[in-house]
């Protein structure tokens, strides 16, 4: 809802009582997430004391393939330099696949900083930006002599779409690992994987199908515009007729609060941002993370599925 009523703005400094309030750094912002007594601080004075971080540096170039989006890449990224791999660091997303991607694909690699350990995760604003915002454009980036702890490379082209293992988020693979597996609900929602766009993916891929046997399809779109515009277009009827149960807004199982809590030994594949044990429900259950397009896909086939093969 930030977002959307376009209440961040690049170089704004940013707090919120939510571990994944870095999602903003997509629009150019340091946001980070804080605890109920810091935030009380800071609704008593504006103030708040900062260590200012470090900064690592991910270049991400290429392509990426049919049915490979932003959430499989920082996934990859997070598999690769592990769940504390930037504590306590600004993660800093740039190279040409990340220039290519919307403002909702960028939301979904700011979010899923925190889960490498980062204090923020930030894109440099481009004309996709300045264009979403509708603010004229303004020069703001790194210094061109930025010091770096690190610099990490990825290359997308050819890249497969990736899935978090139980009980890690960075229990990283290519699906063709974990491909055949048994579940017994699929989540497609989060502020990670819950806007239009992503709703949209998963109605393309379900559009004339039905989801399988024994298995619960839960889509939960992020905002009640989000949902409206879904709504609209036809998406949630193309869901519904799919098989799928469409909730109201809200976090749903991905903080096991509510709709969609899993029981011992279930599996659930989920778009949303963590898979600890007793995530969404029984601690016997098991989360396996994954973009729109394979939860779609496992939702037809009642099997983590590659996207690309349908």
């Amino acid at each position: 809802i930030m977002v959307e009523k376009k209440h961040v703005m690049p170089g704004d400094l940013v707090v919120g009582a939510d571990s994944h309030t870095c999602m903003y750094g997509a629009l150019g912002a340091f946001a980070m997430g804080i605890g109920s007594t810091d935030m009380g601080f800071v609704f008593a004075t504006g103030k708040l004391w900062f260590k200012v971080p470090e900064t690592i540096r991910f270049n991400v170039e290429g392509k990426a393939g049919k049915h490979v989006y932003s959430k499989d890449i920082i996934l990859k990224l997070i598999g690769m330099v592990g769940s504390d791999g930037a504590n306590y660091a600004a993660c800093e997303y740039a190279g040409s696949a990340v220039r290519s991607m919307s403002i909702g694909e960028r939301l979904t690699m700011s979010n899923m900083a925190i889960e490498m350990g980062g204090k923020a995760g930030i894109i440099e604003p481009d004309k996709t930006t300045f264009d979403y915002l509708g603010i004229d454009e303004v020069e703001f980036g790194s210094d061109d002599n930025a010091d770096y702890r690190r610099t990490v490379e990825l290359d997308v082209t050819g890249m497969s779409p990736q899935v978090a293992k139980p009980h890690r988020v960075d229990n990283v693979v290519d699906i063709e690992e974990v491909e055949g597996i048994k579940v017994n609900q699929v989540f497609i929602g989060s502020c990670t994987n819950g806007r239009y766009e992503d709703i949209k993916i998963a109605a393309e891929i379900l559009k004339g199908e039905e989801v399988a046997k024994n298995v619960r399809l839960i889509v939960i779109p992020a905002t009640r515009s989000e949902y409206r515009k879904a709504l609209k277009e036809g998406l949630i009827e193309t869901l519904v007729d799919a098989g799928a149960i469409v909730e109201f807004p809200s976090c749903g199982p991905c903080m096991g609060s509510s709709f969609g809590l899993i029981a011992s030994n279930e599996v659930s594949v989920s778009t949303s941002n963590r898979n600890f044990v007793g995530r969404q429900g029984s601690p016997e259950g098991m989360i396996y993370l994954v973009s729109p397009a394979t939860a779609a896909a496992t939702a037809i086939y009642g099997e983590i599925r590659d996207p690309r093969k349908i």
